[in-house]
């Protein structure tokens, strides 16, 4: 599907105090430098380091779904990552109206970009969670390398995640989550969970959050499907 191009959605999202503008210089320090906190008993301003995990969603659309992470979860820190400004501008308009009904989240901001460049802003183990929600399916076979669960891509995410860290995968294209399992199993990734009818499924369902698109498909009757993947590191040092 083509986007709409909104014009001004680039100024506006170079604008806005919710967009990570320069990320690359907190490669390493988002704890210390993106999410930290003033103390308010010290006499001279002090950041005192966050150490609460770090978790991205890549692709996050319009938002919806980060935002309520953030906020169900305040104990975790959120980055979403989407490269069509005009689709971010949504995003942050959608926040900027939660705001204004008062609900403020400190522990949530976005970037502009794409994913190939995580590991040029990402340090090695920075990332425990990585969402992925109903990412393109790009179906034809040149175009494989695009999918987001491709073994390019599986690459980049094993140079952030932590050493407990771990890959949550939603879609409704099955032929989609066929390829995924199949691309995590041979590329060294445990799937710690699966389902093929998510909302069906009364452990994977729990605490579930519908993103627009899950909303649409579901309401479609399309069955969802979840999976949960992890790098098995000793069966790399095995090999």
């Amino acid at each position: 599907m083509r986007l709409r191009h909104i014009t001004g959605s680039e100024e506006f999202v170079s604008d806005s105090p919710f967009v990570i503008q320069n990320p690359e210089a907190l490669k390493g320090h988002f704890s210390e430098k993106l999410f930290s906190n003033e103390n308010p008993h010290a006499t001279q301003t002090i950041l005192v380091k966050n150490k609460r995990p770090l978790c991205l969603e890549i692709g996050m659309g319009k938002g919806k779904f980060i935002f309520e992470m953030a906020k169900r979860n305040p104990e975790r820190n959120f980055i979403g990552i989407e490269r069509y400004d005009s689709v971010l501008f949504k995003a942050i308009k959608r926040r900027e109206k939660e705001e204004e009904a008062g609900t403020v989240l400190k522990n949530l901001y976005y970037m502009s970009m794409d994913a190939r460049f995580l590991s040029e802003v990402f340090s090695a183990g920075e990332v425990d969670t990585i969402y992925l929600n109903f990412s393109d399916p790009w179906p034809k076979k040149r175009q494989a390398n695009r999918r987001l669960t491709s073994p390019v891509f599986l690459k980049l995410y094993e140079q952030v995640l932590s050493g407990d860290g771990h890959i949550e995968f939603k879609t409704d294209n099955r032929d989609l989550f066929d390829y995924s399992l199949e691309s995590f199993q041979e590329n060294g990734w445990d799937i710690l969970a699966k389902s093929f009818d998510l909302h069906h499924d009364e452990t994977l369902s729990e605490g579930n959050i519908m993103t627009e698109y899950e909303e649409k498909f579901s309401a479609k009757g399309n069955p969802i499907c979840k999976c949960i993947a992890k790098k098995n590191k000793t069966r790399e040092k095995a090999e």
